[in-house]
């Protein structure tokens, strides 16, 4: 299961979603493309985010809040939360205040 754990200042990714073999598996294809489709944006744009990431495992931390980072991180949580609604056996976000 992919795990995503939301917080103010921090997003982070972990697991893999077991949808289907490697190579093959469309939960965690959709995931990747959504969060570096996202991260690109907002480094290509601002200078707001410092991200680290290895094999099942990405962590996004926001130096700065601005509307664009804040809109773009908001959009990025939007269309992960419908991949969940469709997938909830293989990814789980949840938010930490």
């Amino acid at each position: 299961m992919i795990k995503i754990n939301v917080s103010y200042d921090e997003i982070e990714i972990s697991g893999h979603a077991n949808y289907d073999k490697f190579g093959s598996d469309i939960v965690c294809a959709s995931v990747s493309s959504i969060v570096i489709t996202s991260i690109n944006a907002i480094k290509r744009l601002e200078d707001t985010i410092v991200f680290d990431s290895s094999d099942g495992y990405l962590k996004v931390t926001i130096k700065k809040h601005t509307k664009v980072t804040d809109t773009l991180i908001t959009n990025m949580l939007n269309l992960l939360e419908e991949l969940e609604k469709q997938y909830s056996q293989n990814i789980k976000i949840k938010y930490i205040k």
